[in-house]
């Protein structure tokens, strides 16, 4: 049986994730651009309510993933100060300007952020070359992807997200995100043989998710 992480904006679709079969709530503000760090409010109010594993991103803000020093040092931060929060892992990504991974300083990060484990999420699917991007990523120790397979969507990265995961063998999670709902999903399953699988379960245009959803997306796992 694959596992289900629900994108959650608010504190109201991690409940309804969790009650609904979720196996993992990714909590993230700021849905207008894909997601950004929450605050520390709604990390507490969440982690109280939840019996679930939860992830944090780290993400200063939206647009490009190449930081300036502020912007990284503020990336730092954060993840030293919800390291005391309780949470189960972290969700970021650094890329250069040349959009290939940026070694560095996801190195720096995800070793501040050890024992738990890190997500590099969707700026993987910027990258210019993806196994090389895959190396890289092992490289720097982080235990999932986060990816639509370099395309527009999961559906239109099938055949990248089937090439990931065989490349990626035991050593790293590729986790298909981007475009993934019940009714896809399946087919995603079938053709990846991915262990882990990503989605908001929006299906309202409202920034929750809807717990029908998320009961339908984790029964096609199983």
């Amino acid at each position: 049986m694959a596992n289900l992480e629900i994108a959650c904006f608010n504190t109201q679709s991690a409940r309804i994730a969790q009650e609904f079969g979720a196996d993992r709530v990714e909590l993230c503000a700021g849905m207008e651009v894909g997601g950004t760090t929450p605050s520390v409010a709604d990390i507490l109010a969440v982690r109280s309510d939840l019996q679930i594993l939860l992830n944090v991103m780290i993400r200063p803000r939206g647009g490009n993933f190449v930081y300036s020093g502020e912007e990284f040092e503020q990336m730092k931060s954060d993840i030293i100060h919800f390291k005391t929060l309780g949470i189960d892992g972290f969700v970021f990504g650094i890329l250069n300007p040349d959009d290939t991974v940026n070694l560095d300083q996801n190195k720096i990060l995800v070793d501040l952020a050890s024992p738990l484990p890190c997500t590099f999420h969707r700026a993987f699917d910027d990258v210019t070359d993806y196994n090389s991007a895959l190396e890289d990523v092992v490289n720097c120790r982080f235990s999932t992807i986060l990816t639509s397979g370099c395309e527009s969507n999961v559906d239109a990265g099938m055949k990248n997200l089937r090439e990931l995961v065989k490349l990626a063998g035991e050593r790293i999670t590729i986790m298909p995100g981007g475009g993934l709902r019940s009714t896809n999903i399946g087919t995603i399953l079938k053709e990846t043989g991915a262990r882990y699988y990503h989605s908001s379960a929006i299906t309202d245009g409202s920034d929750t998710a809807v717990g029908e959803e998320v009961q339908r997306l984790k029964s096609a796992l199983i």
